[in-house]
């Protein structure tokens, strides 16, 4: 049986935590950044977990 391929998509957009969750980046802070207030900019900035209801699928991605 062949390995299980990582999706590079995947590989570049999560890090795993110490706890085993996945870390992702927000979206919507690429462009068109004029009309979007300094508060959701700067909360944009920070990463955030996925969520558990979606864990399971990008782990599978991930080849975990």
């Amino acid at each position: 049986m062949p390995k299980m391929k990582t999706n590079s998509g995947a590989k570049k957009r999560f890090k795993q935590t110490a706890s085993g969750r996945l870390r992702r980046k927000k979206a919507y802070h690429s462009h068109i950044l004029t009309k979007k207030s300094p508060k959701r900019k700067r909360n944009l900035r920070t990463s955030t977990l996925v969520d558990a209801t979606d864990e399971a699928r990008m782990k599978r991605l991930l080849g975990r």
